[in-house]
């Protein structure tokens, strides 16, 4: 069971139903190593590190809602703070990918392509 979020974070279960309906991109901000270990698919990668430094989002990413994913939820938080900053609709997901895959929501393994922006 994830633990309940904050009213402006989202669930495994929830970012997974926002990015799969096309309602929202997911932003992968863990490293580059973390993202080739094993990532959702579909979700578009711009490190946080990148993202800290004025980096543009991925076009990937388009215009909408941007829900952001790290580890466990740190990063995340912190990326979706930056992108309200510059006026992006920005959520993450609480628990990050711990939680996404204690969910049984699906990772890409590792080796597999996706949108790494």
């Amino acid at each position: 069971m994830c633990p309940r979020p904050e009213p402006d974070r989202l669930t495994p279960e929830q970012a997974h139903r926002r990015s799969s309906h096309g309602d929202a991109v997911l932003l992968d901000v863990r490293e580059t190593d973390e993202w080739n270990a094993g990532h959702v698919p579909g979700a578009v990668h711009l490190p946080l590190s990148r993202l800290a430094t004025g980096a543009a989002l991925p076009p990937a990413a388009g215009d909408g809602p941007v829900v952001a994913i790290c580890r466990s939820g740190r990063r995340s938080r912190q990326a979706a703070e930056l992108l309200a900053g510059r006026g992006v609709d920005a959520t993450d997901v609480v628990g990050g990918m711990v939680a996404w895959s204690r969910a049984g929501l699906p990772v890409a393994p590792p080796g597999r392509g996706g949108a790494d922006g």
